[in-house]
């Protein structure tokens, strides 16, 4: 995502075309997603039972987005230089050496370097892989529109995030050993990935001298700031609401709504990253206009329904309330990634959807700590209504404002 495009040289003949390349890159950008989420029905667990305060889910889940940030920074250009299916086998190595720390170290420090292990293959992961899916289907489609790519890639990567808790869940459920076999089936899922990777076509050619390192690049827009930040803030509502779904959402389940079984946590948290995949798929014809109004309706009436269903202990309303919530912000999320790029100058477009996607994960993970050290002094219906009126507050703010630019 943080990728400016590339001409794509003459690469010597590989053992499979790169159509058939395009879709095991997006097999194992999926698998990676979904193993990022995988932990999400598993906290509860966890802390049943090593007893630890909610807090610590929040310090755990943070550890993902500070690793994101670092390799997003630090790692998520270098492909450019080293080719991209190189940079895809090291965040899947990366990723299975995630898993093996869950495996060996399944206390509370061992879950957060093994959430901050996930977070670093994820970052280098994301930008490469949309790149490279992008690359793969031109030479395959050279007469297609890049909209495809595009769009596989969107729904691959939020869809994966969907995914991962709701098999979670189903292990959690019905499987002796919950807090290792969905582990050993990522880790399996993950070595396959690998070996299919390894076949498909490199679209960048290394050069012969690498440019001296540096970390990304970033920079805001001249002259536009002021719906940048709008931007900003669209992305910080939309993350913070995907990290309260992925991180505290099994606790409010387990405890205040009553969770009738173990497999439920992973089931609402797949509505919510399924209705963002759905939504983007869904209303993609619409203006960028209609689709910004819609992102502003869905979220605000899908954060009332949320924390109405919490004061009135109510799991439908909830679960409900989740996945309209979730469909606001998939049509967000997208409209504020349009809406930086359409004022970046295209020589630093990378460099400012960079910064923007850096404001992503801090809004993953900050709101998350926040509501997290709450709890532990305020009940949680308190809070969660708390964070409801603040996130309201932004996105109202954040889409009137990107709405008034796209006129």
């Amino acid at each position: 995502m943080t990728h400016t495009s590339v001409d794509v040289p003459t690469i010597a003949p590989s053992r499979i075309r790169h159509g058939a390349g395009f879709w095991i890159i997006a097999a194992a950008f999926l698998t990676v997603m979904a193993f990022s989420t995988v932990p999400t029905p598993l906290y509860a667990l966890y802390q049943q039972r090593d007893g630890f305060p909610t807090f610590l889910i929040t310090v755990i889940f943070a550890a993902y987005a500070v690793g994101v940030m670092a390799s997003l920074y630090l790692a998520g250009h270098i492909s450019d230089w080293l080719g991209r299916r190189r940079i895809i086998l090291a965040a899947i190595l990366v990723e299975i050496i995630a898993v093996v720390i869950f495996l060996l170290w399944p206390e509370v420090p061992g879950l957060i370097v093994a959430r901050f292990v996930t977070g670093i293959g994820v970052g280098a992961l994301t930008a490469t892989a949309t790149a490279h899916l992008s690359e793969l289907r031109a030479i395959a489609r050279p007469a297609e529109s890049p909209a495809f790519s595009s769009t596989v890639s969107s729904v691959v990567n939020v869809g994966g995030l969907a995914v991962g808790p709701l098999v979670a869940g189903i292990f959690a459920q019905y499987v002796v050993s919950p807090l290792v076999v969905p582990y050993v089936v990522f880790l399996v899922l993950m070595v396959i990935a690998a070996f299919a990777v390894a076949l498909v076509p490199e679209t960048v050619e290394r050069a012969e001298e690498l440019p001296p390192y540096r970390p990304q690049q970033v920079s805001l827009p001249d002259g536009a700031r002021s719906t940048f930040s709008a931007a900003g803030a669209g992305v910080v509502a939309a993350f913070a609401i995907f990290g309260l779904f992925t991180s505290l959402a099994p606790s409010f389940l387990a405890g205040s709504l009553h969770e009738p079984s173990r497999m439920l946590a992973g089931v609402v948290t797949f509505s919510v990253f399924g209705a963002a995949a759905a939504a983007q798929l869904v209303f993609a014809r619409l203006s960028a206009v209609r689709q910004l109004q819609l992102a502003v309706i869905f979220m605000v009436v899908g954060l009332i329904a949320l924390a109405t269903g919490v004061l009135v202990v109510n799991l439908t309303v909830f679960v409900v309330a989740g996945i309209v919530a979730g469909a606001g912000v998939g049509l967000l999320f997208r409209s504020a990634v349009g809406v930086a790029a359409s004022v970046a100058a295209p020589e630093s477009r990378g460099e400012v959807l960079a910064a923007l996607f850096l404001i992503a994960y801090t809004g993953l993970a900050v709101p998350v700590l926040l509501i997290g050290l709450a709890v532990a002094f305020l009940p949680q219906a308190t809070v969660l209504v708390g964070f409801v009126i603040i996130i309201i507050a932004l996105v109202l703010w954040a889409g009137l404002r990107m709405i008034a630019s796209r006129r």
